[in-house]
């Protein structure tokens, strides 16, 4: 397989980040919310993974003080089970290390174990519920914290 690059995100990627995020997510992210995250949330950081060009995955995290909360990471399904998610973690992960910050949380569905495995291997850890969290199913959130 070619390499996998982690890059900053461009409003040049949004096109084939929206068609990650509309296969992944039940309430995918709008355009609109993706331009905004990359060109005037100045506390938003996004980065891609791309691979000879075509971005297979994405990662999102807001720099809050010092704290970092992933706001979302999704691989194309046909690019699954490769390690894209792992190298996605890990450039989120350097982002709050290069920038002094000592904590990162996110919120993940109470269905979605692939996820929450993914986040524990980097040593995130189940910390609380948010009830009814997602407002397309009413599912739960379980809330993850990683001391860096």
């Amino acid at each position: 397989m070619s390499k996998i690059i982690i890059r900053d995100m461009t409003e040049e990627d949004i096109d084939e980040v929206l068609d990650i995020e509309k296969k992944s997510f039940k309430t995918p992210w709008s355009r609109d919310a993706f331009i905004k995250e990359v060109n005037q949330n100045k506390l938003a950081k996004l980065i891609v993974a791309s691979i000879e060009g075509k971005v297979v995955g994405y990662g999102g995290i807001w720099l809050i003080v010092d704290e970092g909360h992933i706001t979302n990471i999704a691989v194309h399904p046909n690019f699954r089970g490769l390690g894209i998610g792992n190298l996605l973690v890990e450039g989120l992960i350097k982002i709050c290390r290069e920038r002094g910050i000592n904590r990162m949380t996110l919120e993940v569905r109470k269905s979605n174990k692939i996820a929450q495995s993914l986040y524990k291997k980097f040593g995130f850890k189940e910390c609380g519920i948010r009830p009814g969290y997602y407002s397309d199913t009413k599912e739960d959130a379980i809330i993850m914290w990683k001391e860096m």
